[in-house]
């Protein structure tokens, strides 16, 4: 009779850990599973009594695809263990706080993804690779995906069939804009003549609004134009945006309300003007980005945009050379969304620097933890944080959270 295992918790990637540890992909907390071990981890899964808890996935290629890490899992469980994720990141640093009730993005909502694109002998293959694996998985009808998305799926696979190689897959971003699709290619042939002649056909033939192959843009029909509250920004390539508009509207929402009604506004990781544009319709803003084409995009849309108040930018990598104090004094409140490692130095800076009201979004629940310590043992009040899923069934955890300083606190 194979080994018995009893799942006791989850792990912070969605995995199953039975005592050992034992890793058990997609299980549940009080499973009784076996399986064959391959190391420490449990393959070949067979569930011998299921959590009630457990649910039959939404979608079929849930089994093949690595996409997602908690179909199997309640929406309520899900909800209830990613609050749990957070809580968890901040006890480790000593932390309590309030969590608000967790925002769930819907269903076919995803604005954005990166596909992996094969050719193959008869044309190409394009989906999401397996779980730990270089195999793609075929996808038709993904849960996650706007189907504008997965309506664009033939476009990546006709890209490959252009500029692909049969030794590797190309990844192939593909954005909803105002316009239509914006897509951008990595991994692919080197650009020659007849490469970018034919690149720029088939961006005539599926009527893209642009078509960028390793950075280099190679036609645009339309400008692929978003929409940052009411302002328009073209990004540059594959520029980061939030997953879903309906996740970057909740985490701008809890940005206003920590904002408040301050004056002078620094945002630190401003992106293409995520939080900077619509802010700028009450405050000043100096928005700061490493990437200086997305500080040229944003302040391209400032330009355009009218009603908004004095919006300043500058490319600067702020690991490397983070703000200091005299330069922040003249803020009331700052924004910051650094990306997973956290904002270590900048948060330093901040903390010396006491600027009166932080609005933190962030990626990850551990390093923000550690800037919230950092930030707290300075004498911030950590008054609420707000956890976002707007990466449905994954293990990924999004949340913005409101810090201002006890003027009764340490210095």
């Amino acid at each position: 009779m194979s080994e018995i295992y009893h799942i006791e918790r989850l792990g912070h990637q969605g995995d199953g850990i039975a005592e050992g540890p034992t890793y058990a992909p997609r299980t549940l907390p009080g499973e009784r599973v076996s399986g064959a071990l391959d190391g420490r981890v449990l393959t070949d899964i067979r569930i011998e009594e299921p959590s009630e808890d457990r649910v039959k996935p939404p979608c079929r290629h849930y089994r093949a695809c690595g996409g997602c890490q908690l179909q199997h899992a309640s929406d309520g469980f899900v909800a209830n263990w990613k609050q749990e994720v957070v809580r968890t990141a901040l006890a480790a640093q000593g932390i309590e706080t309030d969590l608000r009730p967790l925002h769930t993005s819907p269903a076919a909502s995803r604005r954005r993804a990166t596909l992996a694109v094969r050719r193959t002998k008869k044309g190409a293959l394009a989906g999401f690779h397996g779980r730990a694996s270089g195999v793609i998985t075929e996808i038709t009808d993904c849960q996650l995906l706007d189907p504008a998305l997965l309506r664009a799926i033939p476009v990546a696979e006709a890209l490959a069939q252009l500029g692909g190689s049969r030794k590797g897959a190309l990844a192939v971003t593909l954005t909803l804009s105002d316009a239509g699709l914006d897509v951008a290619v990595k991994g692919g042939k080197p650009l020659d003549g007849p490469l970018e002649l034919a690149l720029a056909q088939a961006t005539e033939q599926h009527g893209l609004a642009r078509l960028s192959w390793e950075d280099e843009v190679i036609a645009m029909r339309d400008p692929p134009l978003q929409q940052f509250g009411n302002m328009t920004v073209l990004p540059p390539p594959g520029a980061f945006l939030q997953a879903s508009k309906d996740g970057e509207m909740t985490l701008l929402e809890a940005v206003f309300e920590v904002v408040g009604d301050a004056k002078r506004v620094v945002d630190l990781f401003a992106g293409c003007g995520t939080f900077s544009l619509p802010l700028a319709r009450k405050a000043e803003i100096h928005a700061v980005e490493g990437d200086r084409e997305m500080t040229r995009a944003l302040d391209a849309g400032w330009r355009k945009a009218s009603g908004l108040k004095k919006l300043t930018s500058e490319a600067r990598d702020l690991f490397r050379r983070p703000l200091m104090p005299d330069e922040l004094a003249k803020f009331d409140a700052a924004v910051l969304d650094p990306p997973r490692a956290g904002a270590e130095a900048q948060v330093a800076e901040i903390a010396a620097a006491r600027v009166p009201v932080l609005a933190y979004v962030s990626c990850n629940p551990v390093s923000f933890a550690r800037d919230a310590k950092t930030l707290i043992d300075a004498g911030y009040a950590l008054n609420w944080v707000q956890v976002v899923d707007q990466f449905r069934w994954s293990s990924h955890v999004e949340l913005a959270a409101s810090f201002t300083i006890n003027h009764m606190g340490a210095k």
